[in-house]
């Protein structure tokens, strides 16, 4: 029964992977094949394919890891596939990672000036309360190993990163939650650029201990 059971969790992520994936490039957050997707389930992970465009993926051709990097079904992984098993090995209540090149949240990262400690201030609750802090990694070239361990550095007490001149990483206890966080970073990136030439009345420290105490945010 527990292995009926275990393989209808693996489908039922493997459908949930794509669906996100289709409504990523939808709203225009995942342009061609940029960005991955992944899952915990039993035995090791799902991830989606190198190569792959998020708003077609095939559910049967998800990889599927296990913890030593082997595969055992689907297609080879993405290559950014150690920025997700970063915060698996580091943050262990992550039940889902996504790493898109998303515009607005691409487009924070090349600017200069960023307060590496949370690239986004606290605008709205929203932030606060989903994502948290925004520390701001440096560059590194796509696929360099290094950038895993950079995440690594960081997953432990941050639950999202900005990659310079990249992207966000975010982890979320479910693949669900770490859904909503990226949509959320990226709307408030959007919000951010829309005001960044005006005087912002952010979020004061009294306001953000509210934001702990009733939704157990981390800021």
């Amino acid at each position: 029964m527990s292995h009926i059971n275990t393989h209808s969790e693996e489908n039922r992520l493997r459908e949930e992977i794509s669906e996100i994936g289709r409504a990523f490039r939808q709203l225009g957050m995942a342009p061609g094949t940029s960005g991955n997707i992944s899952a915990k389930c039993e035995g090791g992970w799902l991830m989606t394919p190198t190569n792959a465009s998020l708003g077609a993926l095939d559910p049967a051709e998800i990889s599927m890891l296990d913890w030593d990097g082997n595969l055992l079904s689907g297609k080879p992984p993405t290559k950014e596939s150690f920025l997700h098993r970063a915060f698996y090995e580091s943050r262990e209540e992550a039940g889902g990672v996504i790493h898109l090149h998303s515009t607005y949240a691409s487009a924070v990262s090349c600017l200069k000036g960023l307060d590496e400690g949370s690239c986004l201030p606290p605008i709205t609750p929203y932030f606060v309360m989903r994502v948290g802090r925004l520390p701001l990694l440096p560059y590194f070239q796509p696929g360099d190993p290094a950038m895993g361990e950079a995440v690594r550095e960081y997953a432990p007490e941050y639950s999202a990163v900005l990659l310079a001149n990249h992207g966000p990483v975010v982890a979320g206890k479910t693949l669900e939650a770490a859904r909503n966080a990226i949509e959320e970073l990226e709307e408030t990136a959007r919000l951010f650029l829309l005001l960044k030439d005006q005087q912002i009345n952010t979020l004061d420290e009294q306001q953000i201990e509210g934001l702990r105490q009733q939704f157990g945010a981390r800021w």
